[in-house]
């Protein structure tokens, strides 16, 4: 787990080392292990490292191998590739070190592009080719690890694990998209790759490969994209027979992220979807497993923790377990904290959560697993249910229930410049639903949501979060294997029991029912759901300030209504209107945008 960037520029002008060093230095927070550089003409890259695998110096990068003539920086890891280690030395390859990264180099020679679809694990990369100048960026499958993109004004293309490092570069037009300011309100703070809230900055798609030639040519291809339809493979599997399958596979997806050279811990909330982890994890045998939790203090009358259920994992299980309680005291400078580690802004609550626990968790180990991507990949969340019943291609059950709120809102909180031009929420959702593949509204919902909603919002903000502390974080929920089954897998079976039925079912044979059965926490942090106080002051702030009324985003006679009760108007999903344009000042102020 690490932090990459570049620049890849058309034949005849050398690469801005500057610029890759400027990217660099903003990363030391996701690789405080070490950093290096490497340039050759046209094209420069900048690592900063975290040691996982293979904690020597063999392990550094940029990697070069000077017999192959490939150069690589690579953020993540690989988790079969011990196995495909093997294979290559099989055919003959020999390593100078013991990393994953030069499995991927290796890879790559033998057998080109396609040497992705060998691959099972999270990752970015940009790997060059000497002889040819070509350049070829990629991403995994489910968007797991970052990669932002930028053009500079003369030609180049910038690339970097966070946007805070393109803006360090310069160079970047950092006007608002009005587009992803409409999916910003529309969303919940999703804003859709390719697209993010700067016009200037884009994400490459998860599954997705980019080939830059020297000439300046481009080529972009997607590499992977799991039918929600049924498979005929399938016909005659029985209930119980998805329930084996389900826990097979992800028995195996957990034990593939235990593949480290330093000790993995596990985020426990007391959910189903932590402590199914921490449960296989002791069917493996796993001794001296370490567990964390987080919890806050009420406020307004709302609970902020679920020790109660995770003190009955660790208990259950004999896990080294450690528990933080935050006061009111300890939030608001670790709120501010939280907003400086955002590459995009996010209103979710419990990014703060997840900022204050990485923070303890990094004192202990280098690398946890996380329950993140079980609700959108085995139908957990309470839009789920309604679209079972959906008319046509679900589309308008799905806005009513997931959308922020009604068009029509739009025209009051947006000063007109900022207003698009249509609903391009509603036709991004279009869009995606017509997409052949996905059968049942149902199934459209959980494409949509694991695709695209999943990996830009909370994939992105357990990157963010733990990566802010050195932290690896590992999602055997989002494992391509897993996800392709649960996609496959029938609805009904997704949406019994409240949702993930097929789930609870399988993990019943693993972990204590009082887990199972209790009712669905969304890690609350009262303090951000019922805005008083300091965190009240620190809002009115934002939207008073200066640079907030010369920008002009939100009309003013809508940013004091919120402000005049700031507690009274929610979204669909319950979230509070006056923290989600409050917290996109905040961290466009904290920015400098």
């Amino acid at each position: 787990m690490c932090g990459i960037c570049g620049e890849v520029r058309p034949s005849g002008r050398s690469a801005d080392l500057g610029a890759v060093a400027r990217m660099s230095e903003t990363m030391c927070d996701r690789g405080p292990d070490g950093g290096g550089a490497w340039a050759q003409g046209p094209v420069a890259l900048g690592h900063r490292r975290l040691k996982i695998i293979d904690l020597s110096e063999s392990g550094s990068q940029p990697m070069t191998d000077p017999e192959l003539g490939l150069t690589i920086v690579f953020n993540g890891i690989i988790y079969n590739y011990p196995e495909l280690r093997k294979e290559l030395e099989g055919k003959g390859y020999r390593f100078f070190s013991t990393s994953d990264t030069e499995v991927l180099l290796k890879a790559y020679h033998r057998w080109g592009t396609g040497f992705v679809d060998r691959l099972k694990g999270m990752f970015a990369f940009a790997i060059v080719e000497r002889d040819t100048g070509r350049v070829v960026l990629g991403r995994d499958r489910l968007g797991i690890k970052p990669l932002y993109l930028a053009e500079t004004p003369d030609g180049a293309l910038r690339f970097a694990s966070t946007l805070p490092a393109l803006l360090a570069g310069g160079g970047v037009d950092a006007s608002i998209d009005p587009a992803a300011l409409h999916h910003y309100m529309m969303f919940h703070s999703v804003v859709p790759t390719p697209r993010t809230i700067l016009k200037g900055v884009r994400r490459l798609p998860p599954a997705t490969l980019l080939v830059l030639e020297p000439d300046g040519s481009r080529g972009e291809k997607r590499y992977w994209s799991p039918p929600y339809d049924r498979d005929p493979a399938h016909e005659g599997m029985t209930a119980r027979d998805w329930e084996d399958a389900v826990l097979e596979t992800l028995r195996v997806a957990v034990e593939r992220r235990m593949v480290s050279d330093v000790p993995v811990g596990v985020l426990l909330s007391g959910g189903l979807d932590s402590s199914i982890i921490v449960g296989l994890l002791a069917e493996m045998g796993q001794k001296d497993l370490q567990t964390f939790s987080v919890g806050f203090e009420a406020v307004g009358g709302i609970e902020g923790d679920e020790f109660e259920f995770s003190d009955l994992v660790a208990e259950h299980y004999g896990t080294d377990h450690h528990k933080m309680l935050i006061s009111g005291g300890e939030m608001l400078p670790a709120l501010h904290g939280a907003i400086r580690a955002m590459s995009e802004p996010m209103v979710s609550h419990d990014v703060v959560g997840f900022y204050l626990l990485s923070k303890e968790v990094a004192r202990h180990v280098k690398v946890v697993q996380s329950g993140q991507g079980a609700d959108e990949v085995f139908a957990g969340y309470d839009w789920y249910p309604p679209m079972e019943d959906a008319r046509g291609t679900g589309l308008d059950t799905y806005e009513a229930h997931f959308f922020d709120r009604p068009r029509s809102e739009m025209e009051e909180a947006l000063s007109p410049e900022y207003l698009a031009e249509e609903d391009v929420s509603r036709a991004f959702a279009a869009e995606h639903f017509a997409r052949p593949g996905a059968g049942a509204p149902l199934d459209r919902a959980l494409r949509l949501d694991s695709q695209v909603m999943l990996v830009d919002d909370p994939v992105k903000r357990v990157d963010n979060m733990t990566m802010a502390w050195g932290l690896e974080a590992r999602v055997p929920f989002l494992d391509h294997d897993l996800v392709e089954l649960a996609a496959a897998c029938p609805p009904e079976l997704k949406l019994a029991q409240g949702g993930k039925g097929v789930l609870k079912e399988a993990s019943r044979r693993v972990i204590p029912g009082e887990v199972i059965d209790r009712e669905k926490g969304y890690f609350p942090v009262p303090a951000l759901k019922h805005l008083e106080g300091p965190f009240l002051e620190m809002v009115r702030e934002a939207l008073h300030a200066p640079a907030a009324r010369e920008r002009g985003i939100f009309k003013e006679d809508y940013v004091e209504r919120l402000l005049a009760a700031p507690n009274a108007e929610k979204t669909r999903l319950g979230s509070n209107k006056l923290w989600q344009i409050g917290l996109l000042e905040l961290w466009l102020q904290t920015r400098g945008i």
